[in-house]
């Protein structure tokens, strides 16, 4: 009789397992792979499926307020009252940084030096070759090749876009007037145009002379020649978590509790100048709590799990007196029903 109760519990056991609906997620390219090693980890332990789609900040957006996901992943915060019309919650999940990233014969990582202004002006098409005089005076040790410059930039709406366009804007005046910022901006010229951050890797090493942006952890992975940017001490720093931990400390992120607050071009001799904070949001009046639950306890799950996981990832966690200020945040999802959530119950 035991071993009958065994077996049919476990069977029972399985059947939920199976049948327990996938969490669905969609989104920024930027922390794809952060949510991916941290559904992986949660599937494990809880038998609960978790999908992310990496389908770029604009497209996180669109599916989350048109209810087809459970989840949308955005590089770009949505203002308060973008929220409120359109019933939704926002939570920061990391913070990374992203790296200017070029393909040079003799160039490594960390080689070449770039300031936000000569960057700017490469990335509008005001620079054309890489032995440009102006290159050439950042980088007086290397001897750069007369190779035309390609511009390689992302297609779709990009979180990871806006905060770029938003440093070099932040940079250079000219950049500022001209084209601004924006998920999707109009680029000088004819630079060459492909989705996501995985794009921009596949397109960078398939074309010589070329200088796209990616997001850190792509550098890592790949192998890429990030280079070295000069920030507001005038130090010329590679991009490294170190940095990002920087700049969140110097920031009003950490020193006010802002978690919208930029992240771009902040002090420190340290400081890498584009990093960025990485946000997820949910829909804020579910019709049904047993509807939310899932996706809410996923969420928590990596508030109290999560930081390990990333370390040495290309990410940086939130720091913990901010991670602390968004657990009664869960609160603010009001389900139609009037039922508990109990998202804490793991």
């Amino acid at each position: 009789m035991m071993k009958f109760l065994r077996g049919a519990a476990l069977a029972l056991i399985c059947l939920h397992a199976v049948a327990a609906p996938e969490i669905r997620g969609a989104g920024a390219t930027f922390p794809s792979d952060v949510y991916k090693t941290w559904a992986s980890a949660y599937e494990k332990e809880r038998a609960q499926k978790v999908s992310y789609r990496a389908t770029g900040s604009g497209d996180g957006i669109k599916r989350i307020v048109a209810r087809e996901v459970d989840f949308g992943g955005s590089d770009s915060p949505l203002s308060s009252a973008d929220l409120a019309k359109h019933r939704l919650v926002q939570f920061p999940t990391a913070v990374g940084g992203i790296v200017p990233v070029v393909n040079l014969p003799g160039v490594h990582a960390n080689e070449l030096r770039l300031s936000g202004e000569l960057l700017a002006d490469i990335m509008a098409g005001r620079v054309t070759h890489w032995n440009d005089a102006r290159i050439a005076a950042l980088n007086p040790q290397r001897s750069l090749p007369a190779l035309a410059i390609t511009r390689i930039v992302r297609s779709d709406k990009s979180g990871t876009t806006d905060a770029f366009t938003k440093y070099l804007a932040t940079m250079s005046a000219p950049w500022r007037s001209e084209v601004g910022h924006g998920q999707l901006v109009a680029w000088p010229g004819t630079p060459l145009a492909v989705d996501g951050n995985d794009g921009i890797v596949k397109a960078l090493n398939d074309k010589v002379g070329a200088i796209g942006y990616v997001s850190y952890d792509r550098v890592i992975r790949h192998g890429l020649a990030g280079v070295r940017l000069r920030n507001t001490t005038g130090s010329f720093v590679a991009a490294s978590e170190e940095g990002f931990r920087a700049a969140v400390m110097e920031s009003d992120l950490a020193k006010k509790g802002d978690e919208t607050a930029s992240l771009l071009n902040q002090p420190g001799a340290l400081t890498w100048p584009v990093t960025v904070t990485t946000f997820v949001l949910v829909d804020a009046e579910p019709k049904t709590a047993a509807g939310a639950r899932d996706v809410l306890q996923f969420l928590y799950w990596t508030f109290l799990n999560g930081d390990a996981l990333i370390r040495l990832s290309g990410f940086t966690p939130l720091p913990a007196h901010i991670q602390a200020r968004l657990v009664p945040r869960f609160q603010q999802v009001k389900p139609q029903d009037k039922q508990p959530l109990n998202f804490y119950s793991l």
